[in-house]
């Protein structure tokens, strides 16, 4: 639920020194024209933005409109779904808990949920709450997240728990950062079976109702009127379009909150006054040494090399990716849902926070990474790096390098669409351990491809070369066609299926690499 971290487009563009010039406070005009750069070059619908410093919010504005089809502006109480930067709120609902001595980070998984059960009986038994948050798990990258990948899913919190035994690990357990959203449902699980209350009502109750985030929900079932929603919208097509809000999950703890940046604001003066709030900073949401917890390194990350940062450090704390920048901490976070992405940086040695939330896909991360990074400059005294151009550039280019590669595939399906194939041979039912039942049979003469448990996951399958078929999905939210690889037997008949994404520019949440599908069914 989060798109490409931070880091790695810092390590990829910023790799020559700019010196540094003295600059002031940024103004909100200037904010808005830096908006609006990037808003052109990047083709998103809406976009909202605000800045807290030295305990006060100086700036919230929306930009661009809700929905290209109602066209209500966005402001600074729009709403949108931000992914990803749920996660700190889970780990903040797991300090709370800590706090009060019902858990401890170092708490195995299995003392509250026994039936957890992971990929050797080692890590199943020493796997902690903190495990849990920090992605070093073994386990490969977005591992899983076919179970709420496309929404839609029937996959229950059960299903998620005792998913991981099936999966082969790709590092050794605690030596490797592997971003992953399954295992945060987890968490939020503990959550539940420790406060005896959902993790949507717990995070509602115990962190929104406390800090006045009044317009905010934990999950999009709360959200009774989507006027003050912003529709989520994909340029996927060359066009934008509205898309469907992405349903309800398993729980929220991975990526299910709906938020505004006037409340967000509320959350990120928490954060950087350590806990505290009201107005006289006398009340507590946690306390600093679990901030401290928070805020500290659990699984280190490549640091970004160039000087214009003199980065040293970077990793994953809980819930936070934390690195130096000139000196100053940044505590930061990405969250992408379909047609949905947000951009939270905190340097609290600055005492600054920004919180920039968008609904197209694709274009929204040029404009939260260029926009937050022109901010962030502005205040550590660096001079114009031309951000919104050199973003774009870059994205434009790895958009320009996927879409060669996928158009090479289908240009290959087409010229093979004569191809004599022996549909017996391969149509039938095949299971896979975690993600369940898939059927490949014939709709009229074309081959077609379903998946049981995740109905969105329906399309036909051509011909490409060899034993591999290419599926283009009905679903169309996002880039994730696939190839079907089929290992025959001895007289040419499938009995198992590999599957990958086919553009290198898919969503690692699409992780069908990790599909082991077996014949059990002609």
């Amino acid at each position: 639920m989060t798109k490409m971290r931070w880091g790695l487009f810092i390590i990829t563009i910023a790799a020559s020194f700019v010196s540094n010039t003295v600059c002031g406070q940024i103004s909100s005009k200037e904010v808005d024209v830096i908006v609006a750069n990037a808003m052109g070059k990047f083709n998103v619908a809406g976009v909202a933005v605000a800045i807290v410093k030295d305990g006060k919010i100086i700036h919230e504005k929306g930009y661009g409109v809700k929905s290209i089809d109602a066209k209500s502006p966005v402001d600074e109480h729009t709403n949108f779904e931000i992914g990803s930067n749920s996660k700190a709120f889970t780990t903040a609902a797991l300090s709370i808990l800590v706090d009060e001595g019902k858990i401890s980070w170092n708490d195995p998984v299995k003392k509250y949920i026994p039936e957890f059960k992971m990929y050797n009986d080692y890590v199943t038994e020493n796997f902690t709450i903190e495990d849990l948050l920090c992605h070093r798990s073994g386990l490969g990258l977005g591992v899983g997240d076919l179970m709420m990948f496309p929404d839609g899913t029937d996959f229950t919190i059960t299903d998620v728990v005792k998913s991981f035994q099936y999966f082969a690990p790709v590092s050794g357990f605690r030596t490797q950062f592997n971003y992953d959203n399954q295992l945060y449902l987890v968490a939020g699980e503990v959550i539940a079976r420790v406060s005896g209350m959902s993790w949507e009502a717990f995070v509602q109750k115990r962190i929104m109702t406390p800090l006045q985030m009044q317009n905010s929900f934990s999950s999009i079932n709360q959200v009774k009127d989507t006027g003050s929603m912003a529709f989520p919208h994909s340029s996927e097509s060359g066009t934008i379009k509205k898309i469907p809000f992405y349903g309800a999950m398993v729980n929220g703890a991975a990526g299910g909150i709906i938020s505004n940046v006037n409340d967000m604001s509320k959350w990120m003066l928490t954060q950087l006054n350590k806990g505290k709030y009201g107005s006289s900073l006398d009340k507590e949401l946690f306390t600093k040494e679990r901030q401290t917890e928070m805020w500290t390194i659990h699984t280190v990350d490549r640091a970004d090399p160039s000087p214009r940062y003199n980065q040293h450090f970077n990793g994953y704390g809980l819930g936070w990716n934390l690195s130096d920048i000139k000196g100053n901490l940044s505590v930061s976070h990405t969250g992408g849902l379909p047609g949905m992405l947000s951009m939270v940086t905190m340097i609290p040695d600055l005492n600054l926070g920004i919180v920039i939330l968008t609904n197209t896909e694709n274009g929204g991360t040029g404009v939260f990474s260029s926009v937050s990074q022109t901010i962030i400059d502005s205040y550590l005294g660096l001079n114009d790096f031309g951000w919104v151009d050199k973003y774009a550039a870059f994205f434009q280019a790895q958009k320009n390098s996927g879409d060669e590669v996928t158009q090479k595939v289908w240009e290959t399906v087409s010229k093979a669409k004569n191809t004599t194939i022996k549909n017996e041979s391969i149509t039938g039912v095949y299971e896979d351990k975690w993600f369940g039942k898939i059927e490949i049979f014939l709709k009229g003469n074309q081959l077609w491809f379903k998946s049981y448990r995740s109905p969105k996951l329906t399309g036909p399958m051509s011909f490409y070369k060899a034993n591999t078929f290419a599926i283009k999905w009905e679903y169309k939210d996002m880039n994730c066609d696939a190839f079907a690889m089929f290992n025959l037997d001895e007289e040419g008949k499938a009995q198992s299926i590999k599957m990958k994404g086919i553009s290198p520019n898919i969503d690692f949440s699409f992780d069908f690499q990790d599909l082991d599908l077996q014949r059990v069914k002609n």
